[in-house]
């Protein structure tokens, strides 16, 4: 991965760095924007924003976010008839790419877990190379 893994003292693979970028910005659209008012007439201005400010971070290729405002709680009355942006209304794809390799992930709520899952959708590139096993102190070579 082109400098990414400068960043990281572990020593990650290309692979691993755009995995763990994928669970960051997965992560930030989960915690930045819960509980933001949302409407059916807001929802999809709400979505393209949240869309266009993932859209600005390092190595994303592709954003999709889905708000449906129909999942959330009860809605109040007059102006003030809205939700609350709550995990059960997003769905959010986010595709990362650095060279050949490229990363998809996804959050979206998991109703058979009751939960906000975050996955790796998709991992593609060149296969990770295969790290040599560690040799233990004192350990002798065969011939």
């Amino acid at each position: 991965m082109t400098g990414t893994t400068a960043h990281h003292p572990a020593r990650l693979t290309g692979r691993e760095a755009l995995l763990f970028e994928a669970g960051i910005k997965l992560g930030g659209v989960f915690h930045q924007y819960l509980g933001m008012p949302v409407s059916r007439t807001t929802a999809r201005g709400l979505a393209r924003t949240i869309e266009r400010a993932v859209g600005l971070q390092p190595y994303v290729a592709s954003v999709r976010v889905r708000v449906d405002p129909s999942r959330g709680g009860p809605v109040g009355r007059g102006r003030f008839a809205y939700r609350y942006l709550v995990p059960e209304m997003l769905d959010v794809r986010v595709g990362l790419r650095d060279g050949a390799e490229e990363v998809e992930a996804r959050l979206r709520h998991r109703p058979d877990l009751r939960y906000p899952l975050m996955s790796v959708v998709r991992v593609t590139g060149p296969p990770p190379l295969r790290r040599a096993p560690r040799r233990r102190r004192g350990a002798s070579r065969r011939a």
